[in-house]
């Protein structure tokens, strides 16, 4: 005989684990399956001889609302990343440093040669939106790009954020909304992202163990079928009615299961390396800063400088991003150490691949105007994840608590 239960979410990534929690603390009875082996979705740790290796390069950033108010993150155990960049300029590596937070580079910063008045009035210009309240205004917003230039935002400086935005949105056209640009600039500004001690898939774990029911992994839905006032869940080796469906899946998942179209994602390469010792002393992202960049890389870190758990003692880890896309050629392994070892005016001998991630489907783009997608499906079934509200760990948690509301608006 088939089994029942009242909720059914497909899918363990942040926004099937939020919907799940919030259902049950309102009392109702709900199962969770996950096609992989483990919770995380696209938030994955892996141990590599004696390393901690995220699936991409992700980071959390406490500021966040829904974080704040969804996770424990003094459980986390958070390392936080210094408040900053480095910028690697044509005979030099400056450095940009959150003034309040980085007392101690005030004067760096100052002299690093970004800051002419003109690009810091363009700056300012640019990021007062995020700051007064007037972000999602009808009509308002535009590509972060045309944003930028109408507000006078140039030279060194400008470049720098180019870059630094590239590696956070994942694009460097500059077609992403500017009102969700400044809305992670204004997390930025009052947070300071860093890395759970255990690596990021401690975020979603910590989710996950919250459930009263574990959550079934390795279970692949195969098809959603109306059955009697439910829905006839089908996977590989189980089935389930479920009065409701929430599909928490990735979106090409979601429109396979649901119907309707799936939004373009975009990808990033990620290179792990291990060393012997540490191409620069900084806990911060480096990046490039010439008017042209001399490589592929958007970012690069000596991870273990911030968070010393993704070592193992007396060795060293260093991230390396990349972006992918159509027309975009996937680059080398040796491109790749070169421009890093250019990035931190270093050498790179010695250096060790731990793991390389080439994920194509990394983030959901994010085109103006920002708005919140419908979680009600054209099937009738409830769908949640970054793609339905903003492209972050923000976006996913608000999208799983809306599924949930929707849920418990229905009859049951």
């Amino acid at each position: 005989m088939t089994e029942t239960c009242d909720v059914l979410v497909v899918g363990a990534g942040l926004a099937g684990l939020q919907c799940a929690r919030d259902l049950e603390a309102a009392g109702r009875e709900v199962r969770v399956w996950e096609a992989s082996d483990d919770v995380g979705g696209r938030i994955r740790t892996d141990r590599i001889d004696g390393f901690l290796v995220d699936r991409g390069f992700q980071v959390l950033n406490p500021a966040y609302p829904a974080v704040r108010e969804c996770v424990d993150v003094d459980a986390l155990a958070l390392q936080p990343f210094g408040a900053g960049i480095r910028v690697r300029g044509e005979n030099s590596l400056e450095v940009l440093a959150h003034p309040v937070r980085e007392p101690g580079l005030i004067l760096q910063t100052l002299r690093s040669g970004l800051l002419d008045p003109r690009s810091v009035a363009g700056l300012l210009r640019w990021a007062a939106p995020a700051f007064a309240g007037r972000l999602r205004r009808p009509g308002a917003d535009r590509p972060l790009r045309e944003a930028l230039n109408r507000a006078g935002c140039s030279g060194g400086l400008r470049r720098a954020l180019d870059q630094f935005l590239a590696g956070v949105l994942l694009e460097d056209e500059g077609s992403t909304s500017n009102d969700f640009a400044l809305e992670l600039v204004r997390v930025f500004a009052t947070g300071v992202p860093g890395l759970p001690r255990d690596g990021m898939q401690a975020l979603p774990r910590q989710l996950g163990k919250a459930l009263a029911s574990p959550v079934r992994t390795s279970t692949r839905v195969e098809s959603v079928t109306p059955h009697g006032n439910g829905s006839l869940v089908t996977a590989a080796d189980a089935s389930l009615l479920a009065r409701h469906v929430v599909l928490a899946t990735d979106p090409a998942d979601a429109a396979r299961l649901a119907g309707g179209g799936a939004p373009a994602m975009k990808g990033v390469l990620t290179h792990w390396f291990a060393a012997a010792t540490a191409p620069s002393g900084s806990d911060m992202l480096h990046v490039d800063g010439r008017a042209q960049p001399r490589g592929p890389l958007v970012n690069a870190a000596v991870i273990s400088n911030a968070a010393p758990s993704y070592a193992p003692a007396g060795r060293h880890l260093i991230q390396t991003s990349a972006l992918l896309g159509p027309g975009r050629p996937v680059p080398t392994d040796e491109e790749v150490l070169r421009h890093a070892g250019d990035l931190f005016r270093s050498s790179t001998a010695g250096w060790e691949l731990v793991a390389r991630h080439e994920i194509q489907q990394a983030l959901p783009v994010q085109p103006p105007p920002l708005r919140s997608r419908p979680v009600e499906g054209p099937s009738g079934l409830i769908v949640c994840g970054d793609h339905r509200e903003t492209a972050s760990i923000q976006g996913a948690l608000v999208s799983g608590h809306r599924a949930a509301l929707a849920v418990l608006g229905r009859p049951r």
